[in-house]
């Protein structure tokens, strides 16, 4: 068994996936065991081809690719099963290391037996400090807003944009760059694949809580994270999140907070001229059935 397996998925950013490999590569430890898992996640055939003619021939470095794509759960699920490690990294192939996160996040870990996930801090490629975690999406946020909960309740809401020293319990981590427990992962169930893209953070983290488990950012380790890169900003992109906080919200929380978080979205987008796109899919409930997940198509290799 392998101390730390790393998930990557691809999809049409085959420049930076290569990049991320070589990040890890650079700055890992050589006394650490790793393994290096890639899933493409159904890119363009150039794109896939650039992947593979670049691809680093290491036998702890593999790659695997996907007929459809599946969104970042489905497509980390699908490469958590060529895994074996005692920890899994999903990285986002937009986060480069800066430094051996692996080797200080593995040291933690260890030493933290009820700590199920650890992120590391994240900066952008101007060297400038950017949020690496946040705070649960639910009826008080929306009301009174992140400002507002960090000053009264720090203890349970710490400043995002603060460049922490020491390690810190979070809601939920970054999803660029996740370091679970295998035995936490599994007894979640992983990643909830009916979500295509977003809110799978917040969603397994609080699933964690429910089987005693913390979430923390570990400031030693440091990554680059290229904000956007690998989903890109669009209206339909923009309404897929919407689609996965509703459906997280509904599932993990009461009926009731659904309903009135779902209120509030309707009515603060009817003054928003720029929310007006949205406010037909809020209205009728944004179902799963309007996620881009049910428009990918099935692409075999030629």
């Amino acid at each position: 068994m392998k101390n730390i397996s790393i998930v990557i998925i691809n999809y049409n950013t085959a420049k930076y996936t290569l990049d991320c490999i070589n990040s890890v590569v650079t700055f890992t430890d050589k006394s650490l065991s790793y393994e290096i898992v890639v899933i493409d996640n159904n890119s363009n055939p150039e794109d896939f081809a650039h992947l593979q003619e670049n691809f680093p021939k290491h036998d702890h470095i593999s790659l695997h690719r996907s007929v459809i794509n599946t969104g970042f759960g489905g497509g980390n699920m699908f490469g958590a099963q060529f895994t074996n490690g005692k920890y899994i990294l999903f990285l986002n192939n937009d986060a480069m290391l800066l430094n051996d996160c692996l080797g200080i996040l593995h040291t933690y870990m260890e030493n933290h037996p009820k700590v199920g996930v650890t992120t590391a801090q994240n900066y952008d490629e101007h060297n400038k400090h950017v949020i690496s975690f946040d705070h649960d999406k639910g009826i008080r946020k929306l009301l009174l807003g992140r400002s507002f909960l960090e000053k009264n309740w720090s203890s349970k809401f710490p400043k995002r944009k603060k460049e922490y020293t020491e390690p810190v319990s979070v809601n939920f981590v970054n999803g660029a760059f996740m370091f679970f427990r295998r035995e936490a992962f599994e007894k979640v169930g992983g990643f909830d694949s009916n979500i295509f893209l977003y809110f799978e953070e917040m969603d397994i983290c609080f699933r964690l809580r429910q089987k005693g488990y913390s979430s923390v950012l570990i400031p030693e380790a440091k990554i680059l994270h290229y904000q956007g890169v690998s989903t890109g900003v669009s209206e339909a992109i923009s309404k897929e999140g919407m689609i996965s906080h509703l459906y997280v919200i509904k599932k993990n929380y009461s009926y009731a907070k659904y309903i009135f978080i779902r209120s509030y979205f309707c009515i603060s987008f009817l003054i928003k001229p720029k929310k007006w796109f949205m406010l037909s899919l809020v209205w009728k409930g944004a179902h799963l059935s309007k996620s881009l997940k049910q428009k990918q198509q099935i692409r075999f290799d030629s």
